[in-house]
């Protein structure tokens, strides 16, 4: 039986309760681990599930940063190096990839505490996930202020793909089931992506 929640009944929610409620509520969504370098040259890996397309041309990819209300050291980072890398979670290290989102301290690379790989390409200034199959590499672009509730829309321009050929069709479409990519909704439930169909571009 379907039930309807008000404005009212969301903000009466339990905390814990309302978060998970409101951040499965836009369903599944890929996992994407960003990688960045302080300022000592340590990496730092966050794992981040608002990775979304800003624009194909020029390309353009963009994710919303938490509010500054507490240290940020991915947001810090990138403002700082103007360069950062998303890499995607998959099957096989999803256990790994979540562990990033553990409170290490500054100075604590979450590449060793959590047992992943630096991937460096020598012209890019931040490594890489080795253990992803889909990497990207971007430069800082421009940040938006959400001031609903001070979050950051963080864009950034892609100078970098990395990926295996025999995931890219000949129409440029990416193989993402194939790839093994990790879909994920909310905070902490993960999901295997399965493609159920293939459409052409819809026209009147």
């Amino acid at each position: 039986m379907e039930k309807i929640f008000d404005l009212a009944d969301l903000e009466a929610f339990e905390r814990f309760y309302k978060v998970n409620f409101i951040t499965k509520l836009c369903g599944i969504r890929n996992a994407n681990l960003i990688g960045t370098t302080d300022e000592n040259g340590i990496s730092n890996l966050g794992i981040f599930n608002s990775v979304t397309h800003i624009g194909a041309n020029p390309p353009y990819l963009g994710f919303i940063q938490r509010p500054l209300t507490v240290p940020r050291q991915t947001y810090d980072n990138i403002k700082r190096s103007g360069f950062f890398t998303i890499n995607q979670v998959n099957n096989s290290f999803f256990k790994k990839a979540h562990q990033t989102s553990a409170k290490y301290e500054k100075g604590v690379s979450e590449f060793e505490a959590c047992e992943l790989t630096e991937q460096i390409v020598a012209d890019f200034p931040v490594p890489f996930v080795q253990e992803s199959v889909i990497k990207i590499g971007l430069s800082f672009e421009e940040e938006h202020l959400i001031k609903c509730n001070q979050n950051i829309l963080v864009i950034g321009k892609i100078q970098k793909v990395i990926i295996s050929e025999d995931l890219i069709e000949e129409d440029g479409n990416i193989l993402l089931e194939k790839a093994n990519t990790t879909g994920v909704s909310g905070l902490n439930t993960y999901f295997e992506i399965k493609q159920i169909g293939k459409m052409k571009f819809a026209r009147p």
